[in-house]
């Protein structure tokens, strides 16, 4: 076990009952089979989860539009890379050679991912309190105010605004195909409304960001519609 795999999980403070784990989750695809794709989809969950009851404890005198938009503001892939740099993964990570010299180590879709399934392995080896206290942690620097919810909305929270504020489901994001080498992939994603028979894909360099590029294109077609549907 190398030293900078032990002093991770000094600042992480949470010594793996399951070391196999945390080794997962620092694992890119493009180094090996056994990678932190799975771990980094049950991450996203947790985050979002603890994350929410954070803010319900917290903040709990906001409306939920705005408790979204919070929630966004701390979940987005820029806030997850500045707390993966200042736990020091770019130094963890196991990449394939081809990722590394493309510097993969600072990929900010690469930090983001590892870090949520980094939350994902802490679930899988002491539960949901443990992951959500280091949630805590993470964010505990964060000064937390409504005034975040004025930082701008992302797509996926604006698309899901406007659905709940006429009642409706929220989207469905399917991966279509992704494309290129492990260590250069492209992801097309497909954002669906089956209530108002609306789709439209996005390409990115992560799944997070195809699924914003889809949004983006949905809320540009529903816009369209609107204004269409006004003349």
């Amino acid at each position: 076990m190398s030293a900078d795999f032990l002093a991770l999980q000094q600042r992480l403070r949470h010594d793996f009952a399951q070391p196999r784990l945390l080794l997962r989750a620092l694992t890119h695809r493009s180094f090996a089979a056994d990678h932190n794709e799975r771990l980094e989809f049950l991450g996203d969950s947790v985050l979002g989860l603890a994350v929410s009851a954070l803010l319900f404890e917290k903040l709990g005198q906001l409306p939920e539009g705005d408790l979204s938009r919070v929630r966004a503001n701390l979940v987005k892939q820029d806030s997850l890379v500045e707390i993966a740099s200042r736990l020091g993964l770019p130094a963890c990570l196991r990449l394939g050679e081809g990722e590394k010299r493309s510097g993969g180590q600072q990929r900010p879709s690469i930090l983001a991912d590892a870090l949520e399934a980094i939350l994902g392995a802490v679930y899988l080896d002491a539960g949901f309190d443990a992951a959500a206290a280091l949630v805590r942690r993470l964010y505990g620097d964060t000064v937390l105010d409504g005034q975040m919810g004025a930082l701008g909305k992302d797509p996926k929270t604006e698309l899901q605004e406007w659905l709940q504020g006429r009642k409706m489901k929220l989207p469905v994001y399917r991966v279509v195909t992704t494309r290129g080498d492990a260590h250069q992939q492209t992801f097309d994603v497909e954002c669906c409304v089956a209530e108002i028979a609306c789709s439209q894909r996005g390409l990115g360099a992560s799944r997070r960001a195809a699924e914003q590029a889809a949004a983006a294109a949905l809320l540009q077609q529903l816009g369209a519609s609107v204004a269409a549907g006004k003349a």
